[in-house]
């Protein structure tokens, strides 16, 4: 049985996003229904807890919505990104729109999940038609991943991981992770090195690094302090390799050479990447002959954070404050 709808669209955007470019987003569930129900989520607390997997609208009205608005844009569409109000693997018919979007109009399909059905077979199939796929990896321990991610009782932690690696392992198109880190429940030492060493076992194309800055679900969630998210950027970044740890929900860096305002050109860098301040003064140099009156002019107007981490001095976005002209995905 179909899930009425008061609407017979089910598509929104498109939206820039920095992950996907220009993405136009496919909500395939009904609100808040979850496998999880994360202590982060800005959606508030799941509604309906389930693993059962079901078609819960009629598959090919989505298909007809997300056609019909692609036919009306008027510029380029870099994904059709399946991302609703819930976990998008519990529609069973997930694999008949990928396939039917890519039939009709050629579009690359991205998926983001919390990974927790991909121990089924069917699942992985399904998503290998896919073209870039997000796993959610916040805990590799038992106690840590309940208390963080709040599962429906039936799934295990084990199986879930299992399921991810298989299923990396055998993706042939972009698979990346996302960790979203909650001060003091997933951001001791220890878990941090345990679901590094998990990401850097899969076939992963980025790991990034996400912290709570929308009003989450519980209200004693925080973000890490900024000590805890450089420590997590070094720790993933020993284990990966710096060019595979990204920090999330900030502006995409420049491209490799140090160019444009300096200014710009470093709040965007330290967006994403924590940057060592004696390498920040070394790369200044090329665009300003007063690199240390620059850095201490953002500090002074907390658009920048200076952080201590195994005695090396660190500048960091300071996420609490907004830059001009700088936003947020």
């Amino acid at each position: 049985m179909h899930v009425d709808t008061p609407n017979e669209y089910f598509c929104f955007g498109p939206v820039p996003s920095r992950r996907l470019g220009t993405s136009l987003g496919v909500n395939n569930i009904p609100h808040k229904t979850c496998t999880y129900s994360c202590i982060y989520c800005q959606l508030g607390r799941t509604i309906r807890l389930s693993v059962e997997r079901r078609c819960f609208y009629d598959w090919k009205k989505i298909v007809e919505s997300v056609v019909k608005t692609l036919d009306s844009l008027e510029t380029p569409l870099d994904y059709v990104t399946f991302v609703p109000d819930g976990e998008p693997t519990l529609d069973k018919c997930i694999g008949k729109e990928i396939e039917a979007i890519k039939r009709e109009r050629k579009a690359k399909i991205a998926i983001l999940t919390n990974a927790s059905l991909l121990f089924d077979p069917e699942v992985r199939q399904e998503l290998s038609q896919a073209d870039y796929v997000s796993v959610k990896v916040d805990a590799a321990s038992e106690a840590t991943w309940r208390k963080i991610n709040r599962p429906h009782p039936s799934l295990k932690l084990g199986e879930v991981l299992e399921g991810i690696r298989e299923f990396t392992k055998e993706f042939k198109g972009t698979a990346t992770s996302e960790t979203m880190l909650v001060k003091d429940v997933n951001t001791d030492t220890e878990e941090l090195e345990h679901v590094s060493s998990l990401l850097a076992s899969l076939r992963l194309n980025k790991a990034y690094i996400a912290i709570p800055i929308r009003p989450p679900a519980e209200p004693f969630v925080q973000p890490p302090t900024q000590e805890q998210l450089v420590a997590a950027h070094q720790i993933f970044s020993q284990k990966l390799g710096t060019d595979k740890v990204e920090l999330l929900n900030l502006p995409e860096p420049p491209k490799f050479a140090v160019h444009g305002e300096p200014s710009d050109w470093l709040l965007a860098v330290v967006s994403v990447h924590p940057l060592r301040y004696d390498y920040a003064l070394r790369a200044l140099e090329k665009l300003t002959h007063q690199p240390e009156e620059l850095i201490e002019r953002l500090l002074a107007e907390g658009l920048l954070s200076k952080v201590t981490y195994n005695q090396e001095i660190f500048l960091i976005r300071n996420f609490n404050v907004k830059a001009k002209g700088i936003t947020v995905d």
